[in-house]
């Protein structure tokens, strides 16, 4: 799995800003240019999926196997069980075995869309339980513990920036666990090079140091930088709260609502960072941009692109169908049941048993129109639509005929604001 480029890889990824910070970036250059090596990332389970803000490891890694280089991806079933601090200030969630387990399992098949298991540099899954594990603490503490002087423990960003406000032995040795990962990693595997988020720069650079200590290197480390919105709020959130991977948590409509909402301001930059489309493309995507904002071409181009990506190209299709749909730019009847009831849950979805009530009154149900006389005047100027059929009597109650999927009613207020209605 090789990709043809007129650039060196390295390149790339600088061009797109995908590296902050490296161990030696001429040692880098020659690793990642000159040869195929092995490198990981890691994935600590603590939830039930992962969210957009681990998709700048999950595509860096396949632009790595693209490029030649073997991925080892870790899902951390040890690391996991001590949890995820959460932000500066607050301590480790700390979850149960089972819990750990159950979440490093679908991990595993989360990330599976983004590589390739087979040809010469398939990738593998690892768990670091499987070697941390059957460690017993005095073997912890010779073996691993020993080699980590305080005062550069101390020092780390990533323990420095807690002492403040407090932190726990746990919080503190958690780069000896990830720096042993590395080591385990490099002796079993043959792994090289590991890379993650600029907010690891701390335990990763633990983990090379510890690689030099025991004398098993030389091995190679970079970040990629945090990805913040131009609006200072932090990426991977929506008006819904975190925009997961997981269909079942995040629809692939809401998903791809995700990136079609993108600012204009960040979406270049979001086309650099996920989009595999070529240098020229994204130039050329970049510049209809700035001459059409409100075409957002960038937008549609990147959504499709991840949500194909993340869910496939079937629900990338839906997800497109319904964002015209829902607007009267394309058939209702064109989406399945699933991708209708997702979409109208996003926007809100009005309940009804029974007997349907007038085609007014649903527009005031439904949050719509603020009263009576509003559905009235709406109707009357002609910017309320069912079913994307423009609505010209109020007073009319739709007919079961009318109902998408034998349940849904879909009422629209001028061009852009929806609704939905479920006949349970």
């Amino acid at each position: 799995m090789r990709e043809n480029r007129d650039v060196t890889l390295l390149d790339d990824l600088m061009w797109r800003g995908l590296i902050q910070d490296s161990t030696d970036p001429a040692e880098l250059r020659k690793a990642l240019d000159d040869s195929s090596i092995t490198f990981y990332i890691g994935f600590d389970p603590t939830a039930a999926s992962l969210h957009v803000g681990n998709l700048m490891q999950l595509v860096t890694a396949r632009r790595l196997q693209l490029g030649g280089h073997k991925p080892l991806l870790l899902v951390g079933g040890a690391t996991g069980q001590i949890g995820d601090p959460g932000g500066k200030t607050s301590e480790r969630t700390l979850n149960s075995q089972e819990v750990t387990a159950d979440w490093a399992a679908q991990i595993r098949t989360q990330v599976a869309p983004f590589v390739t298991y087979d040809g010469e540099n398939a990738a593998t899954v690892v768990n670091n339980l499987d070697w941390t594990g059957p460690m017993s603490v005095i073997d912890f503490l010779r073996d691993v513990g020993k080699h980590f002087p305080i005062n550069k423990m101390l020092a780390r960003d990533v323990v420095r920036n807690r002492l403040e406000s407090g932190i726990s032995y746990t919080e503190f040795s958690y780069q000896l666990l990830q720096a042993n990962d590395f080591y385990q990693l490099h002796m079993a595997h043959g792994c090289q090079l590991q890379f993650g988020g600029s907010d690891q720069w701390g335990n990763i650079t633990a983990g090379v140091d510890f690689v030099r200590r025991r004398e098993a290197g030389p091995v190679h480390a970079f970040t990629t930088p945090l990805v913040l919105k131009a609006d200072g709020t932090k990426f991977g959130k929506s008006e819904s709260g975190t925009v997961w991977l997981n269909p079942e948590m995040t629809s692939p409509y809401a998903f791809y609502q995700f990136w079609i909402n993108a600012d204009d301001r960040d979406v270049v930059t979001y086309l650099k960072y996920f989009s595999f489309k070529s240098r020229e493309e994204l130039e050329e995507l970049e510049k209809a941009t700035a001459e059409r904002p409100q075409a957002r071409l960038a937008q549609r181009a990147l959504a499709e692109e991840i949500t194909a990506l993340v869910h496939g190209e079937a629900e990338a299709r839906q997800a497109v169908a319904a964002s015209q749909a829902l607007f009267g730019r394309g058939s209702l009847d064109d989406l399945s049941p699933e991708t209708l009831r997702s979409a109208l849950s996003e926007a809100g979805l009005l309940s009804v048993r029974g007997e349907l009530p007038t085609v007014g009154a649903l527009l005031k149900e439904s949050g719509l129109v603020g009263s009576a006389n509003e559905a009235r005047r709406t109707i009357a100027e002609g910017g309320a639509y069912l079913n994307n059929e423009r609505i010209t009597d109020g007073e009319v109650v739709p007919a079961a005929a009318s109902l998408l999927h034998g349940r849904f009613l879909v009422l629209r207020r001028g061009k852009r604001t929806f609704a939905g209605v479920e006949v349970l």
